[in-house]
């Protein structure tokens, strides 16, 4: 088929603006909700100004809302949104962009109207062609490793000469410098910078300096 609605231009440029901020997306689900802001704090911080919460807990459209107000200067986005619904509570909680794991072509269409910005989640270039019609350029490549890892983003190159990706999942501190060195990879995003045992103890310091690091050690 063909998409009758495309995407706005200026919605790429959206995205980049968002997503060039720094190297490395955190990507978080949110158990406890008074975790959320002095862990997203010490995150900011330490120089990672673009957040992601993901929709898998019960309080993380909770948490969405509480951080938009304390933390109105980061860039805040919506995680594991999976249908339109989600998408539309998002919109409501006041975040800056919507990240999806895959990417249906309802989602794609809405995408194409919302006032918030949609980073597709794709894992195939068949994927990556059907959000190709409506527009899309900027894309969220999940699960990374599971589905290719570096050669799999090396292969998109020729094809898709103006796309560029967000490699999630599997992404380490030994392998986020491989990915960034690719230029069709505009950030990557990960969970390796909030260690489960740091937030139990409430050591903000400790995950703020991993945040440094990391800034430091893959690129700012």
């Amino acid at each position: 088929m063909t998409a009758d609605r495309q995407l706005p231009a200026t919605r790429t440029s959206e995205i980049d603006s968002i997503c060039q901020r720094v190297p490395l997306i955190p990507v978080l689900t949110i158990h406890n909700l008074e975790d959320t802001v002095p862990l997203c704090r010490a995150l900011y911080e330490g120089g990672l100004t673009t957040l992601e919460i993901t929709l898998r807990t019960d309080c993380a459209l909770q948490a969405l809302h509480r951080l938009r107000d304390a933390l109105p200067e980061a860039s805040i986005g919506a995680g594991t949104v999976i249908t339109l619904g989600q998408y539309r509570q998002a919109e409501e909680a006041g975040v800056d962009f919507v990240v999806t794991p895959g990417t249906t072509e309802q989602l794609y269409e809405y995408g194409t109207r919302s006032p918030v910005p949609l980073l597709p989640g794709i894992a195939t270039m068949t994927e990556a062609l059907t959000g190709w019609q409506y527009g899309y350029r900027r894309f969220k490549f999940f699960p990374a490793e599971a589905s290719g890892g570096v050669d799999a983003l090396k292969s998109f190159a020729g094809p898709l000469r103006d796309a560029r990706f967000c490699p999630t999942g599997g992404i380490t501190p030994d392998n986020a410098a491989n990915y960034l060195r690719l230029r069709n990879v505009m950030c990557v995003g990960g969970s390796w910078v909030m260690p489960p045992e740091l937030i139990e103890r409430e050591d903000w310091g400790a995950i703020r300096a991993l945040a440094e690091e990391t800034v430091r050690d893959i690129g700012g």
